[in-house]
């Protein structure tokens, strides 16, 4: 008989122990469990591209996922996410009899907590050695000085990350203070004039804009920039492993004259 399990959201999920065929609709969750346990995985989003090599069926993308496909593939679950998926898709899963497990990430300590609960709660595992050796690595205090900082996301129009996301908490830990994290919007469009307002440090990731040495620190003349490898900024998952280490020294470097 299956069993009754609540994911983030507070939705009830019907499994059949053990859960052998996982569909991921969500890039970070995909390396999760591509690395935690690598069987477990028959399909992804063309954006899931880690870890490199990984061979399972595509999908589609996070946004315009294969309904008919995954239906056919007769998954045991399919892993969301609240801020990367649609509902209407999580509806048409649902509808069709296939268990989805939503998760909701805004913070790092929700995505410690999210994860050990899809690999204990949903996938029936224990807590992986990868996700208590990141909860340790970003366990240390926040580091001095306290940055005043843009992180943009998209360009023309410009878009940044504001409050209440994922992205915004890691900042805060590698000593970030967001100059539009008092906006209404969590990721808000701004002006050319309000992007740089203020701010110190311009933080540039390579997604979901692929901003790049050519394209992006134009915009900030006289104001140090970092590029950044969006996986690391923007991801949860082992990523997190080596994410602080490689963070910190890319804003420390971007200071250096």
């Amino acid at each position: 008989m299956p069993i009754e399990v609540i994911d983030d959201l507070g939705a009830a999920v019907a499994l059949v122990r053990p859960v052998a065929r996982v569909v991921s609709l969500v890039p970070s969750l995909t390396e999760a469990v591509a690395v935690t346990r690598p069987e477990l995985l028959i399909a992804a989003t063309e954006w899931c591209t880690h870890p490199a090599g990984l061979a399972v069926e595509r999908v589609r993308g996070t946004k315009n996922p294969d309904i008919r496909r995954i239906v056919e593939l007769a998954p045991d679950l399919v892993v969301c996410n609240q801020e990367e998926n649609r509902r209407i898709d999580v509806d048409r899963l649902r509808s069709a009899g296939i268990p989805v497990w939503v998760t909701r990430i805004r913070t790092l300590d929700e995505a410690f907590d999210s994860l050990a609960r899809l690999f204990g709660v949903a996938l029936g595992l224990g807590t992986p050695a990868w996700l208590t050796e990141a909860q340790r690595i970003w366990a240390p205090s926040l580091p001095e000085p306290v940055r005043a900082a843009v992180i943009p996301i998209w360009r023309r129009p410009w878009m940044v990350v504001g409050h209440d996301t994922f992205t915004a908490d890691l900042a805060a830990r590698l000593g970030l203070r967001l100059v539009h994290a008092d906006r209404t919007e969590r990721y808000p469009t701004v002006s050319e004039a309000e992007l740089r307002r203020g701010v110190e440090l311009a933080v540039l990731p390579d997604e979901p804009y692929v901003f790049t040495a050519d394209d992006g620190p134009d915009a900030f003349d006289g104001i140090a920039v970092a590029l950044v490898s969006g996986r690391d900024l923007t991801w949860y998952g082992p990523s997190l492993i080596t994410a602080r280490a490689t963070l910190t020294d890319r804003l420390a470097r971007a200071f250096v004259p």
